[in-house]
């Protein structure tokens, strides 16, 4: 067989490869809407946080099953999992008391929470030994600086693209109707 005649069985789908991938893309895009969210309100929305915690940790178990060949290591795989995630729910939740909150302002608190997740979610990575939910991890990590710049830049950034259009317009090359060109 030639390279063009190929079984396209042989050769992953992008399709599959998309497939593979939505678990850490949908959390990623997850946990950066819930920041931003939080950001426009205001309000912390603590149920958002935990959900995305539960979430993350389903996420390490489902990607990883087919990983795991036996019964006893399908067992410490759901075990460590969920011991892991329990323990930064309790970590979040002391993040949200009422004392704690009363320091820490809402767009702040919910950054912290998305620190406590991304290590969380690299924690996870480096115990399973998986690169994808280390990168996702470390990807929530580099989010929350990303989040502090843009929401400080937000009035540069407006102010830099009406500039831009307004150049774009002034030296936009114009034909009328009297041009001979």
């Amino acid at each position: 067989m030639t390279q063009d005649t190929a079984d396209p069985l042989d050769r992953p789908s992008k399709a599959s490869f998309l497939r593979r991938k939505l678990p850490y893309v949908a959390v990623l895009l997850l946990a950066i809407v819930g920041v931003a969210y939080t950001n426009i309100s205001h309000q912390s929305i603590s149920g958002f946080w935990e959900f995305l915690a539960i979430a993350i940790g389903v996420v390490c178990v489902v990607t990883q099953w087919p990983n795991v060949d036996d019964r006893k290591a399908r067992f410490r795989l759901i075990w460590t999992q969920a011991l892991h995630w329990v323990t930064f729910l309790v970590i979040m939740n002391i993040m949200l008391l009422p004392h704690v909150q009363s320091m820490v302002p809402a767009p702040a608190n919910s950054l912290v929470l998305l620190m406590l997740l991304a290590l969380g979610t690299f924690l996870a990575g480096v115990n399973l030994l998986s690169l994808e939910i280390c990168f996702l991890g470390l990807a929530m990590a580099l989010s929350v600086p990303a989040i502090a710049w843009l929401k400080q830049s937000a009035l540069f950034l407006l102010l830099a693209a009406v500039l831009l259009i307004g150049l774009g317009i002034t030296f936009w090359p114009r034909r009328g109707k009297n041009d001979t060109a």
